[in-house]
């Protein structure tokens, strides 16, 4: 087991088995949900990670810990729990992109409420991101998240929402939508992807019109990254410019299970590691003023990240000098937008 680092981030939301179809129509069972594979993700590149929620003592739940773990991630609530673990099955289209259907009620990574996490992030001074997103913003567990979220802003920490929408096992499709929007008007930064954009009926002829129309809506975000499968990411900035960047040649694509995460975890590493080097400034005021190079440095490191991940079967990132090295051999193509 790799040597516990520091922790600089705390992740909150599901753990989960994904059962992955394969071509002979079987299903592999694979440890997954976009929470638990970024922090395996943020683990592999070097981050000291904290997993907030509880994991099952039954079998998937004992892979799910060993996994966890043998990437380096720490957990909040080592003790297992009598609950069972949420299960994905996930079945993928012609393009090799995933469809899920889950089944979570009753199960242990929603044994949590917002009082246990303020209390897990209490105890690591040096803590200085907290990330939530996909199944986590379900309107049905508002009372724990948001409220979460909220003390750890007041708390001075960086909030990341990556919101990986899942409206199709989502009951009140309106209260889902509003409860992702209060949340995403905590984030510092936030992720989306195109999907996304739309499941939140933002305005705009374009992606990137709606992501600016997004972030207008997000008082308190700096950073929002948006993401276009093969056609690259956005990171747009507060000023309103924003870069593209998307790989100069075609990915030999396997699946693209984990890819959102593996990118934001690149991402994130890099900023803090850039961050490491500034001092006496708070990290959001770091954010603030980054701009020009640094940022398009991040967000190749991200995009490298992930396309490592989807040219492997399931969620399996890469580590920070698997993205550096890939980066550095394949110069991908960049592009600015003044807003």
């Amino acid at each position: 087991m790799p040597v516990p680092l520091s922790i600089q981030i705390a992740v909150a939301g599901e753990a989960l088995i994904d059962l992955i179809q394969t071509p002979g129509d079987s299903y592999l069972p694979c440890p997954g949900g976009a929470p638990y594979n970024l922090c395996r993700a943020l683990a592999r590149q070097g981050v000291g990670t904290l997993y907030l929620n509880p994991l099952s003592r039954d079998r998937w739940g004992r892979e799910l810990t060993a996994t966890m773990e043998g990437d380096g991630v720490q957990l909040a609530r080592p003790d297992p729990v009598q609950e069972v673990t949420s299960l994905a099955v996930v079945n993928l289209t012609p393009q090799g992109q995933p469809d899920y259907a889950f089944y979570r009620e009753g199960v242990a990574d929603r044994m949590v409420d917002a009082a246990g996490l303020t209390q897990a992030c209490a105890q690591h001074a040096g803590l200085r991101l907290v990330c939530t997103g996909a199944l986590a913003l379900d309107a049905r567990d508002a009372g724990i998240y948001l409220p979460w979220l909220r003390g750890q802003r007041a708390a001075g920490r960086c909030v990341v929402v990556d919101a990986n929408l899942r409206p199709s096992v989502m009951p009140d499709l309106p209260a889902y939508r509003a409860h992702v929007r209060a949340v995403l008007a905590q984030a510092d930064v936030i992720k989306v992807s195109d999907e996304d954009l739309e499941h939140l009926a933002m305005p705009g002829a374009n992606p990137l019109e709606r992501a600016r129309h997004l972030m207008d809506t997000a008082p308190h975000t700096h950073w929002l990254v948006l993401t276009l499968g093969g056609a690259g990411a956005w990171l747009l900035y507060r000023e309103g410019g924003a870069y593209l960047a998307r790989e100069a040649q075609p990915l030999a694509v396997v699946d693209t299970v984990g890819a959102g995460d593996s990118f934001l975890a690149g991402l994130l590493a890099h900023l803090l590691h850039q961050a490491q080097a500034a001092s006496g400034a708070s990290l959001g005021a770091f954010l603030a003023d980054l701009a020009g190079e640094p940022c398009r440095q991040a967000l190749r490191h991200a995009l490298a990240s992930a396309s490592l991940c989807v040219q492997q079967q399931g969620c399996v990132p890469p580590g920070w000098q698997a993205a550096q090295d890939w980066a550095n051999a394949h110069p991908a193509q960049m592009s600015t937008s003044a807003g």
